[in-house]
C-alpha cells in the first residue's frame, strides 16, 4: 500500500513538472514524462488489487464453518 502511494504521489509531482516546463515553453526530460505518463496507472492498478485483496480477505474471514 505504502509503494502504491509512493508511486502516485511522485507520478503527481512529475504531471506538475510537465505541466511547468511546458508554461515555460520548454520540453520535459523523457524519464519526467515517461513517470508522469505511466506511473498514475500503475497506482490505480496497485490501490484496485489492494481493495480486490481486502474485498476477498473480509469474504473469507466472514465464512464460518455452519452447521
Amino acid at each position: 500500500m505504502i509503494g502504491a502511494a509512493v508511486i502516485a504521489v511522485l507520478s503527481l509531482a512529475a504531471v506538475g513538472a510537465v505541466m511547468a516546463f511546458a508554461f515555460a515553453d520548454t520540453v520535459a526530460p523523457v524519464w519526467v514524462t515517461y513517470t508522469a505518463l505511466y506511473g498514475l496507472p500503475v497506482a490505480f492498478l496497485l490501490m484496485l488489487f489492494l481493495v480486490l485483496d481486502s474485498v476477498a480477505g473480509r469474504r473469507r474471514a466472514g465464512k464460518t464453518d455452519r452447521r
